[in-house]
């Protein structure tokens, strides 16, 4: 059994930063990566970023050089960091336990979902 746990959203005015965080548990020795994806109102869910435990890393273009996704491997722990936060990127965020084969294989383990809203 695998589980993913999510902690970390909230509400953050525009330009601020937000730290999301998933732990994973349970048999994931199968998996070699993680990531993150959203899904806003009315939006089909889209992956935001993955990084696998080698180190490798996927970055959808609306988010590079504002988001990061550290991980601490001994943890089973992903993180993900976004910075200059917009309005219009209210959604619920979702980590994933997948695969890598040169960009990122979703999984079939997802965590609850944490809500993101940016409003001032």
């Amino acid at each position: 059994q695998v589980q993913l746990v999510e902690s970390g959203g909230g509400l953050v005015q525009p330009g601020g930063s937000l730290r999301l965080s998933c732990a994973a548990s349970g048999s994931i020795f199968s998996y070699n990566a993680m990531a993150w994806y959203r899904q806003a109102p009315g939006k089909q869910r889209e992956l935001v970023a993955a990084m696998s435990t080698a180190g490798s890393t996927n970055y959808a273009d609306s988010v590079k050089g504002r988001f990061t996704i550290p991980r601490d491997n001994p943890k089973n722990t992903v993180y993900l960091q976004r910075n200059s936060l917009k309005p219009g990127e209210p959604a619920i965020y979702y980590c994933n336990l997948g695969g890598w084969l040169g960009i990122y294989r979703l999984g079939p383990y997802w965590g609850q979902g944490t809500q993101v809203t940016v409003s001032s």
